[in-house]
């Protein structure tokens, strides 16, 4: 199959990279530019931990200029890629997840308790500028305080290369990856500009999750094929599988 994978560099050459040991031939579209807030406030601390719900936000932190305060802390990723992530940045007390935020919720209650930590200092929550649940809100409702630090942004793309546009134009896309919400709004929001809505809507479209699939499906597009799992390697099994 001829793919297209829509998340943003590195991830994407990762995945790319899978795809074409699976034999398909790949094409990026990165329609999200992540971009780290310089000096993102944190608050004064101290913190029990932190949390992450994606590798941006650790990636957003490398040069923070309060980031050696962070480093000895216990990270608490969703995921185990997040988790590696993690271990990768310098962290060295890191507990992983499953790989969905409510895993992650159920995981950090479950932690809690056993650790004493409900009446300790806050949880630091390294997030994005745009995030789906209230990851703070359901932490919350269990007597834990989290810090909410905003430290990235993903912009998304208003258009096409030239060489996605051609590819789109001809059918000579067979499927598309979509690993955000946000990343499908844009592919539809740049198929529209590109006067090419019915063609991007033709291919398979493979999303990490059915919430991720919504605005396809509103958009009309007829194939989706929603992961078992919000997990890299959930949907590329489900490529590989010919679904």
């Amino acid at each position: 199959m001829r793919l297209l994978v829509t998340r943003p560099p590195p991830d994407a050459e990762r995945t790319a990279a899978a795809l074409r040991r699976l034999g398909h031939q790949v094409d990026s579209a990165a329609l999200l530019r992540i971009e780290a807030i310089p000096g993102a406030e944190l608050g004064r601390g101290p913190w029990s931990a932190l949390v992450v719900t994606s590798a941006n936000g650790l990636r957003a932190i490398e040069s923070h200029p309060r980031r050696a305060e962070l480093m000895g802390l216990r990270v608490l990723a969703v995921g185990p890629r997040t988790a590696a992530a993690a271990r990768a940045a310098g962290f060295l007390d890191v507990i992983a997840a499953g790989g969905t935020v409510q895993e992650l919720v159920r995981r950090i209650r479950g932690w809690a308790p056993a650790e004493g930590n409900e009446s300790r200092d806050p949880l630091l929550y390294l997030a994005g500028q745009d995030r789906s649940g209230d990851l703070a809100g359901e932490l919350a409702a269990a007597g834990l305080i989290v810090a909410t630090a905003v430290v990235y942004r993903a912009v998304k793309a208003d258009r096409f290369s030239s060489a996605v546009v051609a590819a789109l134009a001809g059918g000579q896309i067979d499927g598309v990856l979509h690993f955000s919400r946000r990343s499908a709004e844009a592919y539809i929001d740049c198929a529209r500009a590109a006067g090419l809505i019915d063609q991007a809507l033709a291919p398979i479209h493979f999303c990490l999750s059915r919430q991720i699939a919504e605005p396809l499906t509103a958009a009309g597009a007829k194939t989706i094929r929603p992961a078992a799992r919000p997990e890299e390697t959930a949907l590329l099994a489900l490529i590989g599988s010919g679904a």
